[in-house]
């Protein structure tokens, strides 16, 4: 990672660490992880929720084919304007918005894969549901939802709304990484 982005994420992990939710960027060894736990080549519409510094949204550039549609969601308002002067692709839009207002964006249309790198056990608990719970509505029923977390806490709320909830382990990460991949969204979530 060069340093613009660390400092980049230095400064909104001062500023906002709830919103962060960690203490240092995700490595590229968990990044590429989680993103194995899916086949992105087959993608048409993915989703990255938290853009942050940009390591994810780059690799899924990497990854979807030349047609895809790929909406990444950040609140911080320098990290996505960041991102975007840096990662120019026609098939990137970033959006400096909630990912809890995601389905605004989808004109309809089902996430093939949700790539998620918010911190739900720092999150305000109705800013979490709402995520999850639209995580199961806009996703495709073939679809997956990746999520990358440092604690296990989640875990519980994944298996509610998800049939399947896949799970590895980034012990190669500061701090070591949980990796989730859940499918089979259920119908109502975690209602």
């Amino acid at each position: 990672m060069d340093l613009t982005r660390r400092v980049l994420f230095l400064r909104a992990m001062l500023s906002s660490p709830r919103q962060v939710g960690a203490i240092w960027p995700t490595s590229r060894r968990a990044v590429r992880g989680l993103l194995d736990m899916a086949d992105l080549g087959r993608a048409r519409t993915v989703l990255e929720f938290g853009v942050g510094t940009g390591v994810y949204t780059a690799e899924i550039l990497d990854r979807v084919g030349p047609g895809a549609r790929v909406l990444g969601f950040e609140v911080d308002g320098g990290m996505c304007r960041a991102v975007s002067a840096r990662l120019e692709d026609p098939r990137l839009t970033l959006v400096n918005d909630s990912a809890e207002n995601a389905e605004r964006y989808l004109d309809g249309e089902a996430a093939d894969v949700i790539v998620s790198s918010l911190p739900f056990t720092t999150l305000p608990a109705s800013t979490r549901e709402a995520i999850l719970d639209l995580s199961c509505r806009a996703l495709h029923p073939a679809g997956s939802f990746l999520v990358l977390q440092y604690s296990p806490a989640v875990l519980g709320r994944l298996e509610r709304r998800f049939g399947r909830v896949r799970r590895r382990l980034c012990p190669l990460n500061l701090p070591p990484a949980f990796l989730f991949a859940c499918e089979e969204p259920r119908p109502g979530g975690g209602g």
